[in-house]
């Protein structure tokens, strides 16, 4: 039984609190947000997705609760620290609780800057705990799918991937500030960005084009990522539709001998069509990436394993990737992930 400690309570926080209530070899002991509302469990934060922060207060009620994350690192009855703070304190907190020789779970993104990321890697390379960040796409049912179908080419060749992933803005202080959040290309688009990633490696250059309409930062973004293997790989990414747009994230991957379409909207998430059958809907496991993806990091700790599935160095390499996206998006060029834009 592995004891948890969840420092932020707004909608990641307390959808990490109820995976770990379900999980059997999991305890959380210790909750923390500096905002006595939350942490009493009068105040809760609502997700964009069906099943994200579910539960209700009674949650709460069993953990000790912590104004001061300080003190929850001090715990000794708190073995794994899951960080679900904004972005811009996950590095300062993330190095603390591997200091304090924590096990460290952090969202996504691993920071607000490849730089800042590259000291919390640096930081966990040094610690006797485990670290992993919550890049849940990598988990999502459907998701695991389309990258194993890449991998396997039981379709043949991958020709085309688009994605997309779009919403109204959430509101809030954290949201509205670029300065903080890096805007829709950091905290949203990045899910696609990593998993492009995940699925065909470091693309060799990108191709973005977008606007900012509420953070000062690229609120929506759709971007060409280029491979030498796959001609075609594009991804947009918005949190500046009109306000009450439902939340949406969809693929189309295209192989040389079938087409895959995702669509969270659908009754049937994920639809096959190969040539001379009709469209059929493809059985998926149940549950969300967040709770697949605990499960794993529980049981890289419980075996005593770094993880493979997601590492501190990927994630560092996504803010890399959406950092030269900014790039490029600003300045109008292609730029070569050397950092370089080219001619």
């Amino acid at each position: 039984m592995t004891g948890v400690g969840i420092i932020g309570l707004g909608v990641m926080g307390l959808t990490h609190l109820d995976v770990y209530r379900r999980h059997p070899q999991a305890v959380v002991v210790a909750l923390c947000d500096n905002d006595p509302k939350v942490l009493s469990g009068q105040l809760r934060a609502t997700g964009n997705i069906a099943g994200q922060a579910a539960r209700g207060a009674e949650d709460l009620e069993a953990a000790r609760r912590y104004a001061d994350f300080r003190e929850l690192l001090a715990d000794p009855g708190v073995e794994l620290v899951d960080i679900c703070l904004p972005t811009d304190l996950h590095v300062s907190v993330g190095i603390s609780a591997l200091a304090a020789g924590k096990h460290l779970l952090v969202e996504k993104p691993l920071a607000r800057s490849s730089a800042e990321a590259a000291g919390l890697l640096t930081a966990a390379r040094r610690a006797p705990g485990m670290a992993m960040v919550a890049h849940c796409m990598r988990f999502w049912p459907g998701w695991t799918w389309l990258r194993e179908a890449i991998h396997d080419q039981r379709f043949g060749q991958l020709l085309a991937a688009t994605f997309r992933r779009v919403v109204a803005h959430p509101g809030g202080p954290f949201y509205s500030s670029g300065d903080r959040c890096g805007g829709a290309i950091l905290d949203l688009h990045i899910h696609d960005t990593d998993f492009i990633q995940f699925c065909l490696g470091m693309p060799r250059a990108v191709t973005s084009f977008g606007y900012s309409r509420i953070t000062g930062r690229p609120d929506h973004v759709v971007t060409r990522y280029e491979y030498d293997r796959v001609p075609l790989v594009v991804a947009e990414g918005s949190w500046a539709l009109a306000h009450g747009f439902r939340f949406s994230m969809s693929y189309c991957a295209n192989f040389q001998q079938a087409t895959a379409v995702y669509d969270s909207t659908a009754r049937v998430p994920l639809t096959l069509v190969e040539p001379g059958q009709p469209p059929r809907s493809v059985e998926l496991p149940s549950g969300m990436g967040y709770e697949h993806e605990i499960a794993y990091f529980l049981h890289c700790i419980q075996q005593g394993r770094q993880p493979t599935v997601v590492t501190l160095q990927e994630a560092l390499q996504s803010v890399r990737i959406v950092e030269a996206e900014v790039e490029s998006l600003t300045s109008g060029r292609r730029v070569e992930l050397d950092g370089q834009p080219s001619s």
